[in-house]
């Protein structure tokens, strides 16, 4: 619709008869424009919180825990060090398989220069320097760990 000259005193358009500048017609277009603006707004701030949302995860299992509860495990339970360490190799895992095509292929989680026994104490020292941390947070630490073991 283009909007011409107002001729008149009653604010009709003189290319349509009976239709003013913002008469029932345009207002009707006018408050579907902006219907279909607000959800269109909606949804994408609604999308960007869920994009956010997929970003974080809820972690699960015996590692979900804190570097304390880890050192208390560990010094109580000894045999109990394998498990966490199982849990971390699965946790690492899970990281593999989250990153971009072309990004970690082929990263070793278990290589002959820093085998699990060392991963193991890897963990426990830093826990130990970090008791407020979250035992997952350790686990990342070793996983950038062994990304740079693969790159020498």
């Amino acid at each position: 619709m283009s909007i011409g000259r107002n001729t008149s005193k009653r604010g009709r358009c003189p290319h349509k008869a009976g239709t003013s500048v913002f008469g029932r017609r345009d207002r009707g277009h006018a408050v579907a424009v902006s219907a279909l603006s607000l959800v269109f707004l909606l949804a994408t701030d609604a999308s960007g919180e869920l994009r956010a949302e997929a970003r974080k995860a809820r972690i699960v299992g015996l590692g979900a825990t804190t570097c304390q509860r880890f050192n208390d495990d560990v010094r109580d339970d000894p045999v109990i060090r394998r498990d966490y360490l199982a849990w971390a190799q699965g946790f690492m895992s899970g990281i593999i398989l989250s990153r971009p095509p072309g990004v970690d292929d082929g990263l070793d989680l278990n290589p002959a220069t820093f085998d699990l026994i060392n991963q193991l104490h890897f963990l426990e020292d830093h826990c130990a320097r970090n008791v407020t941390s979250d035992f997952s947070d350790a686990v990342e630490r070793l996983y950038k760990r062994l990304r740079q073991e693969g790159k020498t």
